[in-house]
């Protein structure tokens, strides 16, 4: 049996944007559901949705048919629990508030089996070697293995370019939200000092040759980040789009005096 194919590390290679979206709801029956609309990649949050291993696991088997590829973000950078992720076939990662590059090797090291790295070895018990049926998985492992690390705070700014520059990190990922806030501007990362702090995040990942991602669901700030460079961006999140189309629905109805009664489609 061959590893499995990490597409969504392949398209990073092809210097074209790759449209991705949060899958915040921690199951595997809504994740199905996004994966199969049609976006390059998708996020399952780890770190502020309310998963666990197993209910990551349950969204990796759900989504594996579909050509969407999953992207996991850890809840911390834990090296235990890097190998368990990795174990149950996570093969692109996505580790939260990076802030040096010592923590950026850190990461890397977790990722990897001695003597490159101090990954476990789990062997027939694990779903990443197909239960051991994957020839030589353990020197071969890294190939198709991708980590992303997330600059979202002032320190992560301050030192994005020695972290971009890890050998082992593949991508790094911008938020937004928690360096807006970490800025002093709460809600605001439209704000010019954010701004400017994040062009500087997606212009030194650039010149250290590593790819730039950014969560981004209003069109206008993903079409901008796109133009500054970032290849990979997600223009959605599960959640919010759930809510938004259910406020408009009823609000069709709230707003029009004597609005017929929906019709049956099911």
């Amino acid at each position: 049996m061959k590893m499995p194919h990490n597409a969504f590390k392949a398209a990073l290679t092809q210097n074209e944007p790759q449209y991705g979206i949060w899958a915040g709801f921690a199951t595997g029956y809504a994740s199905e559901i996004v994966a199969g609309l049609g976006y390059d990649w998708m996020l399952i949050d780890g770190e502020h949705a309310p998963n666990t291993v197993p209910s990551i696991l349950a969204q990796l088997q759900a989504v594996a048919p579909y050509s969407t590829a999953p992207v996991v973000r850890a809840v911390t950078g834990d090296a235990v629990l890097i190998k368990q992720l990795l174990d149950v076939g996570v093969q692109t990662l996505m580790v939260p508030m990076v802030e040096s590059a010592e923590q950026a090797r850190a990461l890397v090291h977790a990722m990897r089996y001695p003597p490159h790295g101090i990954r476990g070895v789990g062997g027939g018990l694990t779903r990443a070697t197909r239960w051991d049926a994957v020839p030589d998985y353990l020197n071969t492992a890294h190939e198709e293995l991708c980590l992303i690390v997330q600059v979202e705070s002032r320190k992560g700014v301050e030192n994005v370019e020695a972290i971009a520059a890890v050998e082992g990190v593949h991508a790094v990922f911008i938020g937004p939200a928690d360096l807006s806030t970490g800025l002093g501007h709460i809600n605001n990362p439209s704000h010019p000092q954010v701004q400017e702090k994040i062009r500087h995040a997606v212009e030194a990942t650039l010149a250290a040759g590593k790819i730039c991602g950014i969560l981004a669901p209003a069109e206008d700030d993903a079409r901008r980040y796109l133009s500054w460079g970032c290849q990979f961006v997600a223009v959605g999140i599960d959640i919010s789009l759930l809510r938004q189309a259910a406020q408009a629905n009823l609000a069709r109805y709230r707003d029009t005096p004597n609005a017929p009664a929906p019709s049956r489609t099911y």
